[in-house]
């Protein structure tokens, strides 16, 4: 997982540091200074158990202080911010999620670049058995192609982040992979460029999934995904093979779940032959049959937005690229632009409604009730996820009513 946790915990629980620092308590100078001791009676040691050297170590810290307009910063000394409202952008209504609009530019735009760039992507794809439309999805996704501005230090960010934030233990094992990208020599630190984040380059890697999967197949020696269209692409492509890519499969399909077969058959550990789900009536929305090599293979029903959006089939490779980032509906754009990409696809023909109006915490509460009665949700995390979907699902069936597989305010007045 590149992103999962990172992306979860920073827009799930992100919070606002205080501007301006209590008159009786810590300064931001008196803050700079503990962070300067941290670095060198903290940090330092731990690097060099891992073989960092003390001038690779000192040319990377040299110049960087905290970066204070980063989000989820807990300063030592200041008061505790206050949490803002529990809700994140992939849970709300997905339609603004699949703006049409910016899908059309990136499929056009990818199209163009597939071309471009056909025997490279065949290379790739020969290699790593990853598809070149999957692989420049991503791409396109993550940082534009390329072309999106990566203006921050990755040091800078990670390093304020592993000293003060609120999740001081992710973020230094971030910084010491970090440290030993520097000392492997692969990038200096002054164009170890990231996001906000911390995720660098062109694929948006933490500085521990540079490690274990960014390639040089550019053949110069280093691995840079920063300026390397190859190694950005291959190091994609190697990041979903390591992740356990079936070649040759598809990601999924749109697909109509008929009257009488519930949405609670969702889940990846309720995998079962494609031509098992076709045989209770799940058909392709488009009516075209599944493919034979799909129907002798598993898939998993899919329903995001429960009955209130578009329903699906998915293979394997669905939660293969959800180990890029942890999101239904980050996997589902991929696989639609992909399609688009490569075979002309277009929009979900079923539109996706109107949900995702309840507050983390609300949701929260609701899986607890569902908890309580022996549902396996799980956790409760206050993101809807299969478990949840399911839950829900199975909870009106067996009270009477027909299943939405999805949170309401309703059911939360109703499930106690």
């Amino acid at each position: 997982m590149i992103r999962t946790l990172l992306l979860t915990v920073l827009l799930a629980l992100a919070v606002t540091a205080s501007a301006v620092p209590p008159s009786h308590a810590a300064t931001r100078a008196g803050v700079e200074a503990q962070f300067r001791q941290w670095l060198e009676t903290d940090l330092w040691p731990e690097a060099k158990r891992a073989g960092v050297s003390k001038p690779v170590f000192d040319r990377a810290f040299s110049g960087i202080d905290l970066d204070w307009d980063l989000p989820d910063l807990v300063p030592p000394g200041f008061p505790k911010p206050k949490a803002r409202a529990q809700s994140q952008a992939e849970f709300r209504s997905p339609g603004a999620y699949f703006s049409e609009k910016r899908l059309r530019g990136l499929a056009a735009s990818g199209r163009s670049l597939m071309k471009q760039h056909a025997g490279l992507l065949r290379r790739i794809e020969a290699r790593y058995g990853v598809p070149g439309s999957i692989i420049v999805a991503i791409w396109g996704r993550e940082s534009g192609f390329g072309r999106a501005k990566i203006p921050h230090s990755a040091v800078r960010v990670i390093a304020t982040k592993a000293f003060m934030s609120t999740r001081p233990e992710l973020f230094r094992k971030e910084i010491l992979a970090a440290l030993k990208i520097l000392q492997r020599g692969d990038v200096p630190a002054s164009a170890m460029k990231g996001s906000w984040a911390g995720a660098m380059g062109q694929p948006q890697f933490l500085p521990s999934s540079y490690l274990d999967h960014a390639v040089d197949f550019d053949g110069d020696g280093k691995i840079d995904i920063w300026n390397s269209t190859a190694d950005s692409l291959a190091s994609i492509a190697n990041y979903l093979a390591q992740s356990g890519w079936v070649r040759g499969r598809d990601w999924g399909f749109e697909a109509v779940i008929p009257e009488g077969v519930t949405c609670a058959l969702e889940g990846p550990d309720r995998a079962r032959p494609i031509s098992a789900l076709a045989d209770m009536g799940i058909i392709r929305i488009s009516g075209r049959p599944f493919p034979e090599h799909e129907r002798r293979a598993p898939g998993m029903v899919l329903v995001p937005a429960g009955i209130y959006g578009p329903e699906f089939v998915v293979t394997p490779n669905f939660y293969v690229i959800k180990e890029y980032n942890n999101s239904d509906l980050y996997a589902l754009f991929i696989g639609n632009l992909a399609d688009r990409m490569a075979h002309g696809g277009s929009a979900f023909v079923t539109p996706w409604g109107n949900t995702g109006k309840m507050l983390r915490s609300d949701i929260a509460r609701l899986q607890s009730a569902l908890e309580r009665q022996g549902y396996d949700v799980g956790g409760a995390d206050g993101l809807p996820g299969y478990k949840t979907r399911r839950s829900i699902g199975e909870w009106q069936a067996r009270n009477g009513q027909k299943p939405t597989c999805f949170p309401t305010p309703a059911l939360l007045k109703t499930i106690r």
